[in-house]
């Protein structure tokens, strides 16, 4: 599975780095190709001639190292990974990733890269739960990196607890499942829905709703980085995710003709969107104006429902709703999915702290057609995509995976 596959291993400063060395060597058995970039105190435990002898590839410490490769070298090692991994991470290094510091060869190659980042922590245990590296670590989860729960037991300072780094035997299998996972979406077409959509009422004034997007935009990505091509219908003000179509639209029916276009050849289909129930009847041409009595009336008319139109035109399409409610979560849920002939919906009560609109976590349950259902604790919304598509995934016709 890791053949030929390129992996930057990053290495700080921690008794742990001798751990380091034999993941290395087994990366290496399994034929993938290894370059580590080491910061300055990891060489005080281990010396880079013993992992360039491993890798079989130059080490880089400083930014002032002699160049490699006829290229910047951070820029030139961030573009070559297929997955960074930064084993062991100290409190130090976390700290630096979520604060965005880039002042030295790890940190300035780890912000370059566009590949994703897996990130083993290892240090004493009350560093470990300290409030600030965990703030950190939930930062960086937030951004879709990939963090690897330390293991518990004795350490080198003598105290037990959490903040052992995983055993290299467990870090290759996080890396091949990252790999496994990072594939099974390959040949097939998502089409995701994002944002609130907004009826006009005048050329100033619409009805709205707030819902910011960021779900869909997870989820988007998240697709992405699974092999999938993409397709995302948005009404949201966001950084487009690098390599979907999106399709930027303002209304429900501006949403639904996009919709209607991309769903024939899509596979997947995730309505994330908050589309309005109601339009305005009549649109003005002009700015309305205060009226003399200072009320005004605005008669409203239903718009299309675009999951259920989608849901009686599905073929081959596995289709996935969402349910965003303040109360009677489930029973609602549940009737979303018989009614508009759904593979899968998403529910989540946008009352609770840390759901909802404008987040950037999300607390949410998968529903299925036949009663059986999946409940999420308080996660960042990348990761509730990756559990949304682990869940999709299960559930696809075994001729439509990595089609």
């Amino acid at each position: 599975m890791l053949a030929g596959k390129k992996i930057v291993l990053g290495v700080t400063g921690g008794i742990a780095v001798y751990k380091a060395v034999d993941l290395v060597s087994r990366l290496r058995k399994q034929k993938a190709e290894v370059k580590v970039v080491m910061t300055q105190s990891a060489t005080k435990f281990v010396a880079p001639l013993t992992f360039q002898e491993i890798s079989a590839n130059p080490v880089v410490v400083s930014m002032w190292d002699e160049i490699h490769e006829y290229s910047i070298e951070h820029i030139a090692l961030a573009a070559w990974a297929d997955l960074f991994v930064v084993a062991p991470a100290t409190a130090n290094i976390i700290g630096k990733m979520a604060a965005g510091i880039a002042d030295d060869m790890l940190s300035t190659t780890v912000m370059a890269t566009n590949a994703p980042v897996l990130v083993c922590p290892a240090m004493n245990s009350n560093m470990y739960t300290n409030a600030v590296t965990q703030q950190n670590l939930a930062t960086l989860k937030g951004r879709g990196f990939f963090i690897m729960e330390p293991g518990y037991g004795l350490m080198a300072c003598g105290t037990t607890g959490p903040g052992r780094l995983p055993e290299p035997a467990e870090i290759v299998t996080a890396i091949e499942g990252h790999f496994a996972r990072s594939l099974d979406l390959r040949g097939n077409h998502v089409l995701v829905t994002a944002g609130g959509t907004r009826e006009a009422i005048d050329p100033v004034r619409y009805i709205g709703n707030r819902s910011s997007g960021k779900m869909g935009y997870a989820i988007a990505e998240a697709a992405l980085a699974r092999g999938a091509s993409v397709t995302l219908v948005s009404t949201a003000s966001l950084p487009s995710p690098a390599g979907a179509t999106v399709i930027k639209v303002e209304s429900a029916e501006e949403m639904r003709q996009a919709v209607m276009a991309a769903y024939d050849a899509a596979d997947i289909v995730i309505k994330a969107a908050a589309v309005a129930d109601y339009r305005p009847m009549i649109v003005a041409d002009k700015k309305i104006k205060k009226a003399a009595d200072d009320s005004l009336t605005i008669v409203l008319q239903r718009n299309p429902d675009i999951l259920q139109e989608l849901g009686s035109r599905k073929t081959h399409q596995f289709l996935v709703g969402f349910a965003a409610e303040t109360h009677d979560l489930e029973a609602y849920a549940k009737e979303k999915i018989a009614k508009k002939n759904l593979d899968m919906i998403v529910a989540n009560d946008v009352t609770a702290s840390g759901a909802g609109f404008g987040t950037e976590t999300n607390i949410v349950k998968f529903l299925f057609p036949d009663g059986s259902k999946a409940e999420l604790a308080c996660l960042p919304k990348r990761e509730v995509a990756d559990k949304l598509f682990d869940e999709v995934v299960k559930r696809l016709p075994a001729n439509a995976r990595q089609a």
